[in-house]
């Protein structure tokens, strides 16, 4: 069992930027980052891998948003850029899983709010 913490999440205004954090428990393979708008399916933003540290975004998100991790701490990252109110969402981290979608990972954060403003 690996437990995820967010945070990072608050209200930004349109353009601007937010980092989130995603602690683990413990050793993690792939991470994922996913977001769900009021009602909208929870949806895929990117992900990395462990070992390489290659990464894959969302066309939603690519050239806007990166993910990294810090494997020393367990610590997976989502640098959003350039934030639209579109982005406005809870963002999740999810792990033991792999791919695009969110049915597919077995470990999931509580979540944290991000609030873009136009």
């Amino acid at each position: 069992q690996v437990q995820l913490v967010e945070s990072g999440g608050g209200l930004v205004q349109a353009g601007g930027s937010l980092r989130l954090s995603c602690a683990a428990s413990g050793r993690t393979y792939i991470m994922a980052w996913f977001r769900q708008a009021p009602g909208k399916e929870r949806e895929f933003v990117g992900n990395i891998a462990g070992n390489s540290g290659l990464t894959y975004v969302g066309d939603s998100v690519k050239g806007r948003f990166t993910i990294s991790r810090d494997n020393a701490k367990n610590t997976v990252y989502l640098q959003m850029n350039s934030l639209k109110p579109d982005d406005t969402a809870v963002y999740y981290c999810a792990s033991g899983g792999t791919g695009t979608s969110a049915a597919r990972y077995n470990f999931w954060g509580q979540g944290t709010q991000v609030t873009v403003s136009s």
